[in-house]
């Protein structure tokens, strides 16, 4: 009995060997999944393209009138621009990589911040539940019923778009979803004999869901969290697609494809396609990423 008492799960949902061997064979899940360790490896590409490239292959992308002297306008591929230059004589190679900063940092920033205000909205709302979770909910409802992009667009106009700007509106339209996601997770495990056991034992209410709700989330968390990464960048390429990305010389995907778009029909093919393909690359990515994630974390939810 004392053998089988010391080997019994602990509150925080089992021991340290059963959470060791859950990692390791969701790690083993995932890695099954070819389709998502090849969007992992295209993810890491990209990544360090857009972060270590620019140390690799330096051009000038802040300074337009420099750039027109050093470069024609919409100058095909060559050895000396591998993917051209655009209407300012910027490298688009070079211009990839700046602008994928851009993206792929508002993108990650606005998730995380979007998940943070979400998870810990969701949880309290679902823990204390009554007349706090209608009127908590409510307010989520009514956030849902109003177009995303409208939303953006209009307060973009409104403020002048930066970078930091950009996570904050794009994190404040993407915490509605993660929210009802944690509360519907939390009215769940709040009724867990763990739960109920740290409650007799005088545990305090943030105890409760900082150490014992919101890790038992982790799940949700961590795929929401993926595929917000994608839907943030959807957002910043849309709002730059309609010219209310960040302000020149800055630069992100969606700008870049805007301006693509424009010189298209002249045969300036190569202003359109690459920035294209990267956005196609990451979104796509990301999902399959996201996928594998839900599938392999599936064990853990059966669990429960």
């Amino acid at each position: 009995m004392t053998l089988a008492s010391n080997q019994s799960p602990s509150p925080e949902g089992g021991n340290a060997g059963s959470e060791l061997g859950f990692w390791r064979s969701t790690i083993r899940v995932f890695a099954e999944n070819r389709l998502a360790v090849v969007s992992l490896f295209v993810l890491i590409f990209v990544v360090l393209f857009c972060f270590i490239g620019p140390l690799l292959y330096r051009t000038n992308q802040t300074d337009a009138q420099k750039a027109l002297l050093e470069s024609i306008q919409h100058a095909s591929p060559s050895w000396s621009h591998l993917l051209g230059t655009d209407a300012n004589g910027f490298d688009i190679l070079g211009r990839l990589m700046y602008g994928g900063q851009i993206a792929l940092i508002v993108g990650f920033l606005a998730a995380i911040v979007a998940t943070v205000i979400g998870v810990s909205y969701g949880a309290l709302s679902g823990f204390f539940g009554g007349w706090f979770d209608a009127l908590a909910m409510r307010i989520v409802d009514v956030g849902l019923s109003i177009p995303v992009l409208f939303l953006l667009i209009a307060l973009v106009t409104i403020y002048r778009p930066t970078a930091p700007l950009l996570i904050i509106v794009i994190a404040a339209v993407s915490w509605l979803v993660p929210a009802r996601l944690i509360r519907a997770e939390t009215l769940s495990l709040r009724t867990r004999e763990y739960v109920q056991a740290v409650r007799a034992m005088g545990g305090s209410r943030s105890r409760i869901i900082g150490r014992h709700l919101i890790p038992n989330s982790v799940g949700t968390i961590v795929v929401f969290a993926t595929f917000d990464v994608a839907d943030s960048i959807l957002l910043l390429a849309s709002l730059g697609f309609l010219g209310l990305g960040v302000p020149a010389p800055q630069t992100d995907w969606g700008t870049m494809l805007s301006n693509g778009v424009d010189v298209a029909a002249n045969g300036y093919w190569w202003e359109i396609y690459p920035v294209g393909l990267c956005i196609v690359l990451v979104v796509v990515a990301l999902n399959y990423i996201g996928d594998a994630l839900r599938d392999a974390l599936e064990v853990r939810l059966q669990r429960r």
